[in-house]
């Protein structure tokens, strides 16, 4: 380990420290899964994780509805990621957020659609981004919808546990693809600059 990886990890030692945007707690779970995976299990580095809910300032406008592609999706997570490093710069070590996005694939001719949460990941390393695995909605859903239209009939409710969570029968959460998203933006992030522990073969 180089020196400044040794300084990197000397800032460490107290815990992690990550802003969140949002106090939505199943993203906010979400989020600190991600880093416990990243940091004790790939890593091997037990060290706390802290995640810290930060509110929309006052005047910021609010995103209504689904980001209608990945683009919109992770160009809304990048901006309020960003405007939290400007707002709290030094408070934390990461600034985070994610969103929910739709994006179409055409297969044999005829487009389908499918939704993913993404997770933007800021702080003195840079940025990455990470998103979860993609489920596609039901063609019955869809079918005669146009692209606005179907942003709308995505099913599942914030207290139901999200689209995820409303597509899969609650096998997969928005806790969960935040989780998966976060691991995969801090891999990205990392990739190359902290060594993870050996791969255990089964």
């Amino acid at each position: 380990m180089t020196t400044d990886l040794r300084d990197f990890w000397q800032g460490f030692q107290s815990g992690v420290e990550v802003a969140v945007h949002g106090a939505e707690a199943d993203r906010l779970l979400g989020v600190r899964d991600g880093f416990l995976r990243f940091f004790h299990d790939g890593l091997d580095r037990p060290a706390p994780v802290a995640v810290v809910p930060q509110p929309s300032p006052v005047g910021e406008e609010p995103h209504d509805g689904l980001a209608m592609s990945d683009e919109e999706a992770i160009e809304r997570a990048r901006g309020r990621a960003e405007r939290l490093l400007e707002r709290l710069r030094g408070h934390y070590h990461f600034y985070v957020c994610t969103e929910g996005g739709l994006h179409t694939v055409d297969v044999g001719g005829a487009p389908r659609y499918f939704v993913r949460t993404w997770t933007a990941v800021v702080g003195s390393a840079g940025q990455a981004f990470g998103g979860s695995g993609s489920v596609e909605l039901p063609q019955r859903l869809v079918a005669g919808l146009s692209g606005e239209q179907i942003g709308m009939a995505i099913p599942g409710t914030r207290r139901s546990g999200g689209m995820i969570s409303s597509l899969t029968g609650g096998l997969e959460s928005r806790r969960s693809a935040t989780g998966v998203a976060t691991l995969h933006a801090l891999s990205t992030l990392f990739y190359g600059v902290l060594e993870s522990r050996p791969i255990r073969r089964r």
